[in-house]
C-alpha cells in the first residue's frame, strides 16, 4: 500500500496538472452540436484552447464570457446572459456547457441564478439546455473538472424513465475517464459492438475529436453524442463505468434511472481485460468472438517477449490519479518497479498504486524524485520531455497534452491490442536507448528467469484460462 503525500512546496515550478475547467471543458467536447462556455477572463479561455488545439491539431470550440475587472466585482451577470445570446444567434448549438472559473468563483457568482433569469428574460432559449459545472481552477485537476461535468450532465439532460417502461437489453452506456483517447473509445466501441450491444458514450470524445473532416464548417464540436440520445440513457440495461474517477457518475446514472453499474477501473493489462470480456459476455449472453481468444495469446506472447527489456526497470510516472494507477499496474505486472509517483489530485486509487510513495506534486518533483532512485525511464505528458533530457532516460508520451508528436488522440492503451502495442512502444524505446547512449546488456537478459511481476507469474503458471 502507497503512502500519499501531500505537496511539500509553497508553489508549483514545472507544472504535471491541467486544470478543472479545462477538465470541464474537454467533457463538453464530447457532446454533439456543443459550444463550451468558461465563464472567466479571456487568458484562462485562451491557455485552455491552446491546450486542446496543441493536443489534438485540431479547431476546437471554446468561448469565454470575457470577464473584465469590473465585471468581476460588480458580478458576471451581463457577460454570461451576453455570451449565452451571442452563442446562440451565431452558432446555434446543440446545448452551451457553462464552467466556472476561480475568478467567478471567488467573486461568488451565482449562476445557476443568472441562468434562471436569462431564461425569463429571454424565451427563445427555452427548448437550448445550459448545463452549468462549479469548476474552480484554484482546486484539484482535470480528472475532477471531467468528474464533475459528467455526472451533471446526467443530473441535468437525463430524466428518470417512465413508470413500466422498458430496457432494452442489448443497450449500454460508457462512461469513459478523461485519461482515454479517442482511440480508447473506438477500441471499446468495436469491443461492444462484437459482442451484440450497442453502446452510449458520454462523453464520446471519439466522434468529436478524432481528427476526421467535416463535409463542412461548423463552428461547434463536429460529432459526439447527441441530447437525445443523453435523454434516452436511462433505457440502457447497464452502464460500464471506466476509471475511479466516473464512479460518481455512474451513481448518479443509477440513482436517477435504476440502471445498474460495473465499474472497471482500468482496462490496461492482461487480467483486466479478461475481466471485462467475461463480463460482456455475461451480459450478452454472446460467446467470446475467436479474435478476442487470438488477440489475448498475441498479448501474453508480447508480455513474455518484451519483459526481459521491461522487467527490473525503475521508473518514474507523473499523471492523472486513474492514468498513473492503469499504466504503473501494468508494468508491475511486467516486472518493473515504480520508484518515483507524482500525481494531480487526490483519488482512492492512490494508497493502491504499486509504489512506496505516491507525491500529489509537480514536474520539479518528479524529476528530483526519478534522480534520487536513479530511474531508468520516465512517463509523462508532453511537459516532462524536459526533465526526462536533464536526467538522460528514455521518455514515453502519456496523458493530456501531448504537443510535440502527432497523433495523440489516436494512441491506443486498452484492450489486448492496446495493451500488447504499448508494451511494445515501452521495450523499444528501451532498447533505442540502450543502442543510442551504448547502455550495458541488463543482467535480466542473460537470466533464466529474469524478475516478473505477481500478475504475469498467474497468466505463465495458467496456461489456458476461460472467460467463464
Amino acid at each position: 500500500m502507497a503512502i500519499v503525500l501531500a505537496p511539500r512546496k509553497a508553489c508549483t515550478v514545472n507544472p504535471l496538472k491541467m486544470s478543472q475547467p479545462i477538465g470541464g471543458a474537454f467533457a463538453f467536447l464530447g457532446l454533439r452540436g456543443a459550444m463550451p462556455l468558461l465563464h472567466g477572463p479571456q487568458g484562462c479561455t485562451s491557455f485552455g484552447l491552446t491546450l486542446f488545439v496543441r493536443h489534438f491539431r485540431e479547431a476546437v470550440p471554446l468561448q469565454t464570457t470575457a470577464m473584465s475587472e469590473v465585471a468581476t466585482v460588480l458580478g458576471g451577470y451581463e457577460n454570461l446572459e451576453q455570451a449565452i445570446l451571442n452563442i446562440d444567434n451565431r452558432t446555434k448549438p446543440e446545448i452551451i456547457g457553462i464552467c466556472s472559473t476561480g475568478v467567478t468563483e471567488t467573486k461568488g457568482d451565482d449562476v445557476e441564478g443568472f441562468i434562471k433569469l436569462i431564461r425569463a428574460k429571454h424565451p427563445q432559449l427555452a427548448k437550448l439546455p445550459l448545463v452549468y459545472v462549479s469548476t474552480p481552477d484554484f482546486q484539484h485537476a482535470l480528472q475532477d473538472g471531467w468528474e464533475r461535468t459528467v455526472a451533471r450532465i446526467i443530473e441535468v439532460l437525463v430524466p428518470a424513465p417512465e413508470a413500466g417502461s422498458e430496457r432494452d437489453p442489448a443497450r449500454v452506456n460508457v462512461l469513459p475517464g478523461c485519461h482515454l483517447t479517442p482511440g480508447d473509445l473506438d477500441e471499446i466501441r468495436t469491443i461492444l459492438e462484437d459482442f451484440g450491444l450497442k453502446p452510449s458514450f458520454l462523453p464520446d470524445v471519439a466522434g468529436s475529436l478524432d481528427g476526421h473532416i467535416p463535409d463542412a464548417f461548423t463552428a461547434t464540436t463536429i460529432g459526439g453524442i447527441g441530447v437525445g440520445e443523453i435523454a434516452s440513457m436511462g433505457q440502457a440495461s447497464w452502464t460500464i463505468a471506466i476509471g475511479e474517477q466516473m464512479r460518481s457518475a455512474a451513481e448518479a446514472m443509477r440513482t436517477k434511472t435504476g440502471v445498474p453499474f460495473r465499474l472497471f477501473e482500468r482496462l490496461c493489462g492482461l487480467i483486466p481485460n479478461d475481466q471485462f470480456i467475461s463480463f460482456l459476455s455475461n451480459i450478452s449472453a454472446q460467446p467470446v468472438p475467436t479474435k478476442y481468444r487470438r488477440q489475448r495469446a498475441q498479448l501474453a506472447d508480447a508480455m513474455l517477449d518484451s519483459h526481459f527489456h521491461i522487467g527490473g526497470r525503475r521508473l518514474a510516472i507523473g499523471a492523472e490519479p486513474d492514468l498513473l494507477f492503469d499504466l504503473s499496474s501494468m508494468l508491475h505486472e511486467m516486472g518493473a518497479r515504480v520508484t518515483a509517483a507524482v500525481t494531480t489530485t487526490q483519488s482512492p486509487l492512490l494508497e493502491r498504486v504499486n509504489a512506496e510513495e505516491v507525491l500529489i506534486g509537480d514536474l520539479e518533483d518528479l524529476e528530483e524524485l526519478a534522480k534520487a532512485h536513479a530511474c531508468d525511464l520516465m512517463i509523462s505528458h508532453s511537459h516532462g520531455w524536459q526533465s526526462a533530457a536533464r536526467l538522460n532516460i528514455p521518455f514515453h508520451r502519456a496523458g493530456f497534452p501531448m504537443f510535440d508528436r502527432v497523433g495523440a488522440a489516436h494512441q491506443l492503451s486498452v484492450g489486448y491490442r492496446g495493451t500488447r502495442d504499448l508494451i511494445f512502444d515501452l521495450a523499444n524505446l528501451v532498447i533505442a536507448d540502450r543502442e543510442e547512449n551504448h547502455r550495458p546488456t541488463p543482467d535480466s537478459w542473460r537470466s533464466p528467469k529474469p524478475a516478473l511481476g505477481s500478475g504475469t507469474r498467474r497468466w505463465m503458471d495458467a496456461k489456458e484460462r476461460s472467460f467463464a
